[in-house]
């Protein structure tokens, strides 16, 4: 197993080699090179995977690189898979028309991450529907709470393990 995690480790780490003069990666890489952990193209886009623990200040980088715009965020529940839960974050350069994505993988036992709030203030009810559906925490948001389901209501919706019919 450790073969297979070193080669898949190695091989997003020659994929960030091969987007090294890219914007947004070039100052990822300078800023702090051990937060990007993968980048990949696909259908005229970017996506960069960055370590849970530098979401925050890889989103100030990428900011200060001039992606100027946060679009949206969301999640996906790749359970039964680990990591199971993918956070994706869609930014905008207006200077060179380009979007890219920022991705984040976490743990079920750890579903939590840094929130994005301080660097794009817009990120705040997607990261409270997030954390509605999902039950992902964002530590230092400044209002999570439920923002779709009833403050009562147990667990969360948009999880593949909640009960179609809603616990009883």
């Amino acid at each position: 197993m450790s073969d297979s995690i070193s080669q898949t480790s190695a091989g997003k780490l020659q994929a960030v080699e091969q987007f090294r003069e890219h914007p947004a990666v070039k100052a990822l890489l300078g800023g702090n090179a051990q937060a990007l952990t993968g980048a990949k193209f696909d259908r005229g886009e970017l996506t960069l995977t960055v370590a849970p623990e530098e979401i925050r200040a890889a989103c100030a980088t990428l900011q200060a690189a001039g992606y100027n715009y946060f679009e949206d965020m969301t999640a996906v529940d790749w359970f039964p898979s680990a990591p199971r839960f993918q956070l994706s974050y869609h930014l905008l350069s207006h200077a060179r028309k380009e979007r890219i994505r920022v991705c984040v993988w976490l743990a079920e036992d750890d579903s939590s991450v840094e929130s994005i709030t301080s660097v794009w203030p817009a990120a705040d009810f997607y990261e409270r529907e997030v954390f509605d559906l999902f039950g992902i925490r964002f530590e230092g948001h400044p209002n999570l709470r439920r923002i779709l389901m009833p403050d009562d209501w147990e667990g969360h919706p948009l999880r593949k393990d909640y009960p179609v019919e809603g616990y009883r």
